[in-house]
């Protein structure tokens, strides 16, 4: 599987031909963000997964962290180091308050969904271990919304490090899905002295992986994942290192977004398209 497309299946293809023999209206995307937590392993690296639980949208395929963007992304006031919300606008190609609440969900659903708090006490440093009892009881206020993300920074004296997030595409769901997400997808190191925790409700099963074995083990049927993250993983591996992804991550254009469609519906073949 690339970005230049692959064989569509055959209950995806089915849809879509339902789909535009009805006429049916594409439903609208809701905006979400999701991260790719990365580590050292030796020379290479690895990329953090999740299996989404059965009774749940996409259930029983792997991912990385992530969810849609709340109001509260939106509205929150925090503190702030990195680029400006304008500057994240220019390379998102989102008016600032919107930028401000993509990459505010990045770090919050991260937070939530892995136990990894990418803020810190100023703009040069980030907090460590955040798997105490006190941060977990934080944390299940911010999944439960009994807190907000910038107030549970403002409590602890912490501000939220953007610049610790790196943008790397956008990826929209086909128009012929009835639930459909507009979705950014960053990279991030895991910071030093934290560790992810398997907190998410929303998860059966975590695991680190190469990227490269992650993607093979998805192709032997062992990993089931949707297209972007399988294409995703393609991409960061072919990076080499995690100096790579960085350098990488600067050259791509993370606001221009992915529509898969499909092809030759009337055909035998049709395949997915994602150019």
């Amino acid at each position: 599987m690339t970005i230049d497309g692959f064989a569509a299946p055959p209950a995806l293809v089915e849809h879509a031909r339902r789909f535009h023999a009805e006429g049916g209206m594409p439903a609208v995307p809701r905006v979400a963000a999701t991260v790719l937590l990365l580590r050292p392993a030796g020379d290479d690296f690895e990329v953090y997964l999740i299996r989404r639980v059965a009774a749940m949208t996409f259930g029983g395929m792997y991912a990385f962290p992530g969810g849609g963007v709340d109001r509260s992304d939106s509205e929150a006031h925090l503190g702030w180091a990195g680029p400006t919300p304008a500057a994240w606008g220019e390379r998102l190609r989102l008016d600032p308050p919107a930028a401000q609440a993509v990459v505010c969900a990045a770090a919050r659903e991260v937070f939530e969904e892995a136990g990894v708090l990418l803020a810190g006490p100023d703009e040069t440093t980030v907090v460590g271990d955040v798997s105490g009892d006190d941060w977990e009881a934080a944390r299940q206020d911010l999944v439960g919304r009994r807190t907000g993300f910038a107030d549970l920074l403002a409590r602890r004296g912490l501000t939220l490090r953007s610049d610790l997030l790196l943008p790397w595409t956008r990826w929209i769901t086909p128009e012929f899905e009835p639930r459909r997400f507009d979705t950014y997808f960053f990279v991030a190191l895991l910071p030093e002295g934290q560790r992810t925790r398997d907190v998410s409700g929303e998860a059966d099963h975590t695991l680190w992986l190469r990227p490269a074995d992650a993607s093979a083990r998805a192709e032997a049927g062992e990993l089931t994942m949707l297209p972007p993250t399988m294409v995703t993983l393609g991409e960061i591996a072919a990076a080499g290192d995690l100096g790579g992804v960085a350098r990488a991550a600067a050259e791509r254009d993370p606001g221009t977004p992915i529509v898969p469609r499909i092809e030759g519906l009337d055909g035998a073949e049709p395949r997915f398209v994602l150019r």
